[in-house]
C-alpha cells in the first residue's frame, strides 16, 4: 500500500504532493531502528483520545447529582465553617472590647515619641510587604487549526514511496481494548447512575407521600382547632343573650311581684268602696222595671210600627184598585156614547 505517491508522464508531473511530513513508516519509530517490531519489546501507548486525562468523562448534558452521603457531609462542612466563622467573630468583638477597655498611653514628654515594640516570648521579622512564591505550569499548547502546508514545487525528479507491512498501523487486537474497556465502563456507570437515580426517585416519592399525609393531618387538625374555635365564638353571643334574657326575667318577675303586692294592698277594700259610692250615685235600680223598658217596650213600638204600616200598605192597595175600576168605567161609558 502506498502513503504518497507523484507520478512523472512525459509532459511534467501528474499530481502534487500536498502533505508537509516526509514518508515514515506507522508507530513513530526513530531513525536506526528495525522494519519490524521486537516481540520482547512493550508496544508503546497509543494515542487514543480515551486516554487523554483532559477529557471530560461522563455526560456533560444533566447536572451531576450528589449521594445522599456526600450532600450530608457538604452541608456537615459548610455547618463547621459558619461555626468557625462565628467563633472568630466573637473572638475579635471580645479582643476589640478588651482594647476599648484598656487604658490609653498618655501623651510622650517633649524629646520623645512612642514606638512600637514586641513584647511576645518569640520574636519575628516584621516586613511592609508579605512573602510571594512563584508557581507555574506548562501545559502542551492547543492546536486551532492544522499547521500551514509547505510549499513544494513540483517533481522533477524521481518518485519514491514507502511500503507498509501488515500490522505497522493499526493493531485490532490492540486498539479495541481501550474502547471496549470504555465502552463497558460507561455502560455499567451509566447503568449504576440510572438505579442510583430511580432509587433516589423512589426515596423521594415516599418522602413526598409522608409529606403530603403529614400536610393532610395538619390540615385536619387546623380545620378541628378553626371549627372549635368558631364554635366558641358562635356560643359567646348565645351565651351573653342568655344572661341577657335571665336578668331581663329576673327584673320582670320582680316588677310583677311588685306589682301583684301593689295590687292586692290597693284592691282589699276596692269592692265595698265601689258598692258604696255606685250606691250613693243611684247605679243600683229594678231589674224587672229596667228589662221592660229595655226590651219589652222597644219590641211593643216595633210590632205597632209594623201594623201600622201594614194597614197603611193596605189602605193605599184599596185606594189604588178603586181608582183602576174607576177610569175602566169611565173608559167603557165613553166608549158606548161613541157608538151610539
Amino acid at each position: 500500500m502506498t502513503l504518497a505517491q507523484i507520478g512523472q508522464g512525459a509532459n511534467g508531473p501528474t499530481a502534487v504532493h500536498t502533505y508537509a511530513a516526509q514518508p515514515m513508516s506507522a508507530g513513530g519509530r526513530k531513525a536506526g531502528q528495525g522494519k519490524y517490531r521486537d516481540a520482547n519489546t512493550k508496544a508503546p501507548l497509543s494515542t487514543n483520545l480515551m486516554w487523554d486525562a483532559r477529557i471530560v468523562r461522563g455526560n456533560t448534558y444533566s447536572a451531576q447529582v450528589l449521594p445522599l452521603s456526600a450532600q450530608a457531609e457538604l452541608a456537615q462542612a459548610e455547618r463547621e465553617a459558619v461555626r468557625q466563622q462565628k467563633k472568630i467573630q466573637e473572638e475579635r468583638s471580645r479582643k476589640k472590647k478588651a482594647e476599648q477597655k484598656r487604658s490609653s498611653t498618655p501623651e510622650p514628654v517633649d524629646g520623645r515619641k512612642h514606638t512600637d515594640i514586641q513584647t511576645e516570648q518569640y520574636l519575628e521579622e516584621l516586613t511592609d510587604k508579605a512573602e510571594e512564591n512563584t508557581v507555574d505550569t506548562q501545559t502542551d499548547p492547543m492546536m486551532d487549526r492544522p499547521p500551514t502546508p509547505v510549499y513544494v514545487p513540483f517533481k522533477t525528479g524521481r518518485d519514491t514511496e514507502t511500503q507498509i507491512e501488515d500490522g505497522d498501523l493499526f493493531d485490532f487486537d490492540f486498539e479495541v481494548d481501550p474502547v471496549l474497556e470504555q465502552l463497558v465502563g460507561k455502560t455499567l456507570e451509566q447503568a449504576m447512575l440510572e438505579v442510583m437515580q430511580e432509587e433516589e426517585l423512589e426515596d423521594l416519592r415516599q418522602q413526598q407521600l409522608k409529606f403530603t399525609q403529614m400536610r393532610k393531618e395538619e390540615e385536619i387538625e387546623r380545620q378541628r382547632l378553626e371549627a372549635a374555635e368558631q364554635r366558641r365564638e358562635a356560643e359567646k353571643p348565645r351565651r351573653i343573650q342568655q344572661e341577657k334574657e335571665r336578668l331581663q326575667r329576673e327584673r320582670t318577675t320582680k316588677e310583677k311581684l311588685a306589682s301583684r303586692m301593689f295590687a292586692q294592698q290597693f284592691l282589699q277594700n276596692l269592692e265595698h268602696r265601689v258598692f258604696a259610692r255606685l250606691e250613693d250615685e243611684g247605679w243600683f235600680f229594678d231589674a224587672v222595671e229596667r228589662e221592660v223598658e229595655t226590651q219589652f217596650l222597644p219590641w211593643l213600638f216595633e210590632q205597632t210600627d209594623a201594623e201600622l204600616q201594614a194597614k197603611k200598605r193596605l189602605q193605599n192597595l184599596a185606594r189604588d184598585i178603586l181608582a183602576a175600576a174607576q177610569r175602566k168605567m169611565l173608559y167603557a161609558n165613553q166608549g158606548e156614547e161613541q157608538s151610539q
